[in-house]
């Protein structure tokens, strides 16, 4: 279940064909997902964003989170490497499984700085396990694909978001020029009573009394990947990163002190970018840019809802988290006027 499938229509600019980050041309996103016993609930993303380097920018809501790489991406503006996100306590092997797979490919660099975001599952899941393993790294790579999909999967398989169940969750937007830009999301943030969809207050309508609470929720954290086909430059990749902060405020987000509110933003127009020859290069002029920051922030407050719908109750570790329910969420966007007729 998608958020346009119900009827609800956030912002004014339409969605890609998939309403997805895949929208993007070359950007494919694979998923591992590991469910064990009583207490395994996690996995790893793996999110290709090119074949080649592309120019990317950088930012930070709130820094109680992980995304490495980042020192290379705002030194030199370029994204070398796919993205991988996962829980907060397996970084490390991601990371180094994806130094792995770029060290044997037939085109190996020198060396490799991973980008790999995290989000806190240890709710639902054994985050001290150290569940996620190399192979689980590889076979996400290998699963690439632009048919993407959403809530308990991957990275997002044991997360919380406003109280409800989170995940991943993805979608697009066109401007009026043809510039696609694309959102995926690692969503495990957010309290409830401030959760608002399109507006509206769901997060109060939708209270304990109607949906229960897992006790004791913190804040938790949530990363954020935009990509763009517009012919962007690496600074102005950092303006699009942060116009996506605003998606995440528009559904209650506040980067609170326990949150790891961090987005990453690349453009895929300008490529060839390697080698000693001096470089022919487009750039949209910062006039022209607006649409681009009205896109990321549609595309992360829908990619944020529709983690939110696609996710299902889960229990782990003794903890049931349960979903936003659809027929619920229906009943409040329709008595606040904000239900559209479903496509």
């Amino acid at each position: 279940m998608r958020a346009r499938e119900l009827g609800i229509t956030i912002g004014d600019l339409e969605p890609g064909p998939r309403n997805s980050i895949a929208d993007v041309a070359g950007v494919r996103v694979g998923h591992t997902t590991l469910i064990e016993g009583d207490d395994v609930r996690t996995g790893v993303s793996v999110v290709i964003p090119a074949d080649e380097p592309v120019f990317a920018g950088a930012h930070r809501l709130n820094g109680n989170g992980e995304l490495t790489g980042l020192e290379w991406i705002r030194e030199s503006g370029l994204l070398t490497t796919p993205v991988g996100l996962t829980n907060t306590h397996s970084v490390g092997v991601v990371r180094d499984a994806l130094v792995a797979a770029a060290v044997a490919s037939s085109d190996a660099p020198s060396w490799s700085l991973p980008v790999v975001g995290e989000t806190w599952d240890g709710r639902l899941n054994d985050v001290n396990g150290f569940h996620v393993r190399p192979e689980h790294v590889h076979a996400a790579l290998e699963a690439g694909s632009t048919d993407v999909a959403e809530g308990n999967v991957g990275g997002g398989t044991g997360m919380v978001c406003h109280g409800f169940k989170g995940g991943i969750g993805t979608a697009s937007r066109v401007t009026g020029d043809g510039h696609t830009v694309g959102v995926l999301v690692q969503a495990n943030h957010g309290r409830r009573a401030r959760l608002q969809i399109d507006g509206v207050p769901v997060g109060k309508e939708l209270g304990p009394d109607r949906i229960p609470l897992p006790t004791d929720v913190p804040a938790g954290s949530i990363i954020v990947l935009v990509a763009t086909d517009a012919p962007l430059l690496p600074h102005q990749c950092v303006r699009i990163a942060q116009r996506a902060s605003f998606g995440i405020a528009r559904t209650g987000g506040a980067g609170e002190n326990t949150s790891g509110d961090l987005v990453l933003a690349w453009a895929t127009a300008n490529r060839k970018l390697e080698g000693s020859e001096v470089l022919a290069l487009e750039m949209l002029p910062n006039d022209s840019i607006d649409p681009l920051f009205y896109a990321a922030i549609e595309a992360t407050e829908e990619a944020i809802v529709n983690a939110l719908l696609a996710a299902e109750t889960m229990t782990g570790r003794g903890v049931t988290v349960e979903r936003l329910d659809p027929d619920a969420l229906v009943e409040v966007m329709a008595r606040h006027g904000r239900l559209a007729s479903s496509p």
